[in-house]
C-alpha cells in the first residue's frame, strides 16, 4: 500500500512539474486605446505572448513609395507600442495584389530594416479583406528577455 502511495505521489508531482499551464497570458494593443481589440472585425493590432509580438497586417490601397511608407510607419507604431523596433522583427509576411509593383518599390521597405532583414514571405493574391487594399504586411517580433 505504501509503495502505491509513493508511486502515485511521484507521478502526480512529475505530471504537475512538466505540464503546461492551461491558459496563456495575452497582452493586447489596438489603435483605439480605449479598446484592446476590434470586435467588429475580430482582431487586435498587437498581441504579446511571453516576449513575442504578433502584429496584425497594416494595409494600403496605394502601392507606391508613399503608400508603402505609410504601411511601414503603421507597423513601426505597432512595434513601438511595446518598445520594439524593426531590429526586433524576425518574420514578415507580405500580401499584395501586385507583386511586380512591390518588387519595384522594395527599396522603401528595405530602409526600415537598415540592412537587418527578417525571414520574409511575399505572396500575390487576388484580394485582401478590405476590398480596395492592395498591400498588407504582418510581423512577428521578439523582445529581449
Amino acid at each position: 500500500m505504501m509503495r502505491h502511495f509513493i508511486l502515485a505521489t511521484f507521478l502526480f508531482i512529475s505530471f504537475k512539474s512538466f505540464s503546461q499551464e492551461a491558459s496563456i497570458k495575452k497582452e493586447k494593443w489596438h489603435w483605439n486605446k480605449a479598446s484592446k481589440q476590434d470586435t467588429t472585425a475580430g482582431y487586435t493590432q498587437v498581441l504579446k505572448v511571453d516576449n513575442i509580438l504578433y502584429i496584425s497586417g497594416a494595409v494600403t490601397n496605394d502601392i507606391s513609395p508613399e503608400g508603402i511608407t505609410s504601411v511601414y510607419n503603421a507597423l513601426k507604431a505597432s512595434l513601438f507600442s511595446y518598445g520594439a523596433t524593426f531590429e526586433n522583427v524576425v518574420k514578415e509576411n507580405l500580401y499584395t495584389t501586385d507583386i511586380e509593383a512591390m518588387k519595384k518599390y522594395n527599396y522603401v521597405r528595405k530602409k526600415f530594416y537598415k540592412q537587418d532583414f527578417p525571414a520574409a514571405t511575399w505572396v500575390q493574391i487576388g484580394r485582401l479583406y478590405m476590398p480596395d487594399s492592395k498591400l498588407e504586411v504582418e510581423l512577428i517580433a521578439h523582445l529581449p528577455k
